[in-house]
């Protein structure tokens, strides 16, 4: 059985999805830990919830970014994960902490990847008149999100909606597919090489994989 660490900095549903994953034996693997840069993060007290171990590291003690992720390095190596999951994780990783977890570390961001990196990807879907918008699960590269995507799912975006409405829709379907890619990587099925992602030996296009 895996073991999986998760970072969060919010409400961490997604990671409410994966631990619920777990427990009912959709996922070969189990959360040990869960980390946030936020003490007052809600996935942290949903992890205490399930009696799952649950820290908290303030930027704030820390003199720089990388010495943060040091620190952050060392506490959840302590933990031996076989993967981590960034499940609304809202800092910037540094290159060494990108490299020291290097094929064993997802995201997942609210867009159709490569469409709308970084912040407010709801808005922006809106402001810009969208038909469609959605979510992207993708391992973690040096570019912000930007490394390989390996699952997407779609949702319709209508004149009338609101942002809340997008983003109930969006979450939704990522609840959805992150534990799916999180189950995929715990059977052995889902990889990273040559900079792409691999599902049961066969590369992934751009935009992940897709059922014909």
């Amino acid at each position: 059985m895996k073991r999986i660490v998760v970072l969060v900095s919010g409400s961490g549903s997604n990671l409410q999805a994966i631990m619920d994953a777990c427990q009912q034996d959709r996922i070969n693997g189990r959360v040990v830990a869960v980390f946030s840069n936020k003490a007052s993060a809600f996935g942290l007290e949903r992890a205490r919830n399930a009696a799952i171990p649950a820290f908290a590291l303030s930027a704030s003690a820390f003199a720089d970014r990388e010495a943060f992720d040091r620190q952050l390095i060392e506490e959840i190596d302590r933990w031996q994960p076989d993967l981590l999951v960034l499940a609304g994780y809202m800092r910037i990783l540094s290159p060494q902490f990108v490299a020291h977890y290097h094929d064993r570390l997802l995201n997942i961001h609210p867009s159709l990847l490569p469409k709308y990196p970084g912040l407010h990807t709801h808005r922006q879907a809106l402001d810009n008149g969208d038909k469609e918008h959605g979510t992207s699960v993708h391992f973690v590269t040096d570019k912000l999100d930007g490394g390989p995507v390996i699952l997407q799912a779609r949702v319709p975006v209508f004149a009338e909606d609101s942002e809340a409405e997008v983003i109930a829709r969006v979450q939704h379907q990522e609840h959805a597919i992150y534990p799916l890619v999180v189950s995929w990587f715990t059977a052995g099925r889902l990889e990273m090489r040559d900079n792409a992602a691999w599902l049961d030996g066969v590369r992934l296009p751009p935009q992940g994989y897709a059922e014909e």
